[in-house]
């Protein structure tokens, strides 16, 4: 595995963390202290494999990136990009499956929903709206997660502005948890 590092015009391909760390510390301005090494070191030692920035100042960054281009040209050309293993043998496909099925299997009985959604409000002091990020949490009666959603939004129509926006129930600012059979 070897690092790509970039600061502006700056960059340099190695293959190892210490070659890493002594281009960094040629470059006056980004300060190199022992808790940015060590971050360095561990995000190195990681099996993350998507770029890090680190912060120099506000607004400026520099990045290391995790690849397996033997030469800079390579990487360039992006002739050896890291594929990212799928988790535990399955592809994006049957992950997507997996999901959509949880949500649309029907198991009757109370569900506790999550849902973060762009809720809309009137500023009092400017009498303008605005959008707000707001967090609402239900246990409901329903039939799969899928109808927990819809009760929920349902609900939230009615008692919220219309230009109120929800997300989709497939995406991450839906969630919900099967608590068990009514009686």
């Amino acid at each position: 595995m070897n690092l790509y590092l970039r600061y502006f015009d700056k960059e340099t391909l190695v293959d190892n963390v210490e070659k890493a760390l002594d281009f960094l510390q040629s470059i006056p301005e980004i300060g190199m202290n022992i808790d940015l090494e060590n971050d360095i070191r561990d995000y190195v030692e990681s099996d993350v494999y998507y770029p890090k920035r680190y912060k120099v100042r506000p607004r400026v960054y520099f990045i290391i990136i995790k690849t397996v281009a033997a030469t800079m040209l390579d990487f360039k050309q992006k002739k050896a990009v890291q594929q990212m293993p799928p988790p535990n043998g399955f592809d994006r496909r049957d992950l997507a499956a997996n999901a959509m099925t949880r949500l649309t299997e029907e198991r009757p009985g109370w569900y506790e929903g999550e849902l973060d959604f762009k809720r809309v409000v009137m500023v009092p002091s400017t009498g303008k709206f605005e959008y707000r990020d707001t967090h609402f949490v239900v246990h409901c009666k329903a039939m799969s997660g899928q109808d927990c959603y819809d009760r929920m939004v349902d609900n939230l129509s009615e008692r919220v502005d219309r230009r109120s926006q929800f997300p989709s129930p497939k995406g991450k600012n839906f969630r919900f948890r099967y608590l068990g059979r009514w009686k």
